[in-house]
């Protein structure tokens, strides 16, 4: 297939990530019998979800990022210490006879930011280099921050295989992105522009699987009617417009720029669901997957949504100064 074909198939799978991944969760509810049977290689094709964006990045642009550290202290400040401390309290007052659903919001909010807002960065005009930073350390440190998260907030409330977590992280997003950042940077950006052409729309196949594949396995529990579900996607379309917000107050507070501050609100706000529920189906009590398959149902909504009406008007404001 040509090139710009390609290329054109990407850029429409991108635009349509706010549909496919909620249709995702739909498909994975429906057919549960047909996606379950593939949930033993949800590894795998995450790994290749991880590889195809790690592919983009270099260490040169992570270089250029870290030497403003503050934006960076920002970012961890607001997405992991201040959202799961919200994660933990709020859904404490909501579900406070229900820790199994406590702790799938902590684990939602204690995960990674997502490889997809490098999308939404560039779609919003955002820092490039900053966005990048922030998804590679994020996800660098992942094995680390979300099993320590977990363990400071929920303690012995749950039971977790802290050692599994880690590892399955390690390999689904740590090992991938080191070596495609390494293919990038030995390469010198030759290897990624012959195979990301085809790799990337193959990746976005990838996560519908994972997604469907990972909801399968919680069909038999999901009702609709239940007003546990209705409750835990209120409190996670308020908890994700919640850290769109905190990131951009950071963000105003610490006097960042404008391209410096969307890319702040997209890695604060939106978080790598797809990673968080194959943790929490591989690692966690079935309630615990609630608070995810809801978000994914949302996530990409509210960060359109979010992304216009806090972005797009500084976007706006600054071009108008910029004529005037």
């Amino acid at each position: 297939m040509p090139l710009s074909s390609l290329q054109k198939i990407n850029n429409y799978l991108d635009r349509l990530i706010p549909v496919t991944t909620p249709l995702a969760v739909f498909m994975g509810l429906l057919f549960p019998a047909f996606f379950s049977v593939l949930r033993p290689y949800v590894f795998l094709l995450f790994g290749i979800m991880t590889f195809s964006g790690a592919l983009k990045l270099t260490a040169s642009e992570l270089t250029a990022a870290v030497r403003n550290p503050l934006p960076i202290a920002l970012f961890f400040l607001s997405a992991h210490i201040i959202m799961p401390l919200a994660a933990l309290f709020s859904s404490s007052m909501i579900f406070s006879d229900n820790p199994d659903v406590i702790a799938g919001f902590i684990l939602l909010f204690a995960g990674p930011t997502a490889v997809s807002g490098f999308i939404w960065v560039m779609i919003f005009k955002g820092d490039k280099a900053l966005g990048l930073t922030l998804i590679l350390l994020d996800t660098l440190l992942a094995p680390l921050a979300v099993p320590a998260t977990l363990s400071v907030l929920m303690g012995a409330k749950v039971e977790m295989d802290m050692s599994g977590i880690a590892v399955s992280l390690l390999f689904m997003v740590v090992v991938p992105t080191i070596i495609g950042v390494g293919i990038n940077e030995f390469s010198r950006g030759k290897i990624p522009r012959k195979i990301c052409p085809g790799l990337d729309p193959f990746a976005k196949v990838c996560l519908i699987i994972v997604i469907a594949a990972n909801s399968s396995a919680i069909a038999p529990i999901v009702k609709f009617k239940d007003p546990l579900v209705w409750q835990a996607a209120a409190l996670c379309i308020f908890l994700t417009a919640a850290g769109f917000l905190l990131a951009w107050l950071f963000g105003f507070a610490g006097k960042c720029g404008g391209e410096k501050k969307a890319s702040l609100i997209i890695a604060g706000g939106l978080r790598n669901n797809s990673a968080v529920m194959t943790i929490a189906v591989a690692f966690f009590p079935e309630a615990a997957v609630l608070p995810t398959l809801v978000s994914i149902i949302f996530q990409q909504i509210i960060a359109a949504v979010m992304g216009k009406l806090i972005i797009g008007r500084q976007t706006r404001n600054s071009e108008q100064n910029h004529q005037e």
